[in-house]
């Protein structure tokens, strides 16, 4: 197969879109090792604070109800958009199919300050109707990141959905099996790919969110963006250098174990 050579225009093109995506990260990462609390002053290579960083206990504290928040968000997302994206595609037309569509194109649109003041003021008005919740917190931040990341996780297994060759389901109904074993068997290793993703992008839009999660939280649940945002409002200190080059790699390695894991079960489907 003939390579053929990229233009110089399109070279530089691209050389300069990766320096502008990455070398604000890099930037970061190499300050986080600076020996000196000016964050932009070298003063030689330390690991000072990241040793400081772990010894935080609000920034712990704060990182394990994001992790938690954000696990149990993409599990239930995945669940309800997986469901919601079987309805659209496999259902054909019912009643109340379009106000579901729309229902969930407005999620993906809405301005997150719309979305956690309305969130915000339904738990104010069911706590006075009948007396839930009496405070918020974990549940109420759950509630509030699953309402919105299921939405993405259905827009991305329906568009697998809607592309999936059906003849191995009906080579499988064919040969007897019952429709909860072909579910088991053949449809959820093809759409596996999409419930990963979705998983990902759900996980991460619910560990990255500030906006709606203050809107839902209270004074006893304060999760990781929050503290980074309070903390980033009196200056910008080597503790959140290092925090912040903690998140890209593990970021960084997530994403190559997705990628690793897709890319078996692409081989395993061509064999």
């Amino acid at each position: 197969m003939k390579v053929t050579s990229l233009s110089p225009f399109v070279l530089i093109s691209m050389m300069l879109g990766f320096v502008f995506l990455y070398a604000p990260i890099v930037v970061l990462v190499i300050f986080s090792f600076n020996a000196s609390r000016l964050v932009t002053v070298w003063a030689g290579f330390s690991t000072k604070w990241y040793v400081s960083l772990l010894t935080d206990d609000q920034v712990l504290g704060a990182a394990y109800l994001s992790f938690r928040i954000a696990f149990m968000n993409a599990t239930l997302s995945v669940i309800l958009g997986t469901m919601a994206a079987f309805a659209l595609v496999r259902f054909g037309r019912f009643y109340g199919r379009s106000v579901m569509i729309q229902s969930i194109s407005s999620r993906l649109v809405l301005p997150d300050v719309i979305l956690g003041l309305s969130i915000l003021l339904l738990f104010v008005a069911m706590q006075s109707l009948i007396g839930w919740p009496t405070r918020r917190g974990f549940t109420t931040i759950l509630i509030a990141h699953v309402t919105f990341s299921s939405a993405y996780v259905a827009i991305v297994v329906q568009s697998r959905l809607a592309g999936l060759d059906r003849t191995f389901e009906e080579a499988a109904f064919d040969l007897g099996a019952s429709p909860f074993n072909v579910f088991r068997t053949v449809t959820l290793p093809l759409i596996a790919p999409s419930l990963v993703a979705g998983w990902l992008l759900a996980f991460i839009l619910s560990f990255d969110d500030l906006v709606i999660a203050s809107f839902a939280s209270g004074p006893n649940a304060t999760t990781l963006p929050m503290v980074i945002f309070s903390k980033v409002r009196f200056g910008i200190t080597p503790e959140i250098n290092a925090l912040a080059t903690i998140i890209v790699v593990g970021v960084a390695i997530g994403v190559i174990f997705a990628g690793n894991l897709l890319q078996r079960q692409a081989a395993q489907r061509q064999k």
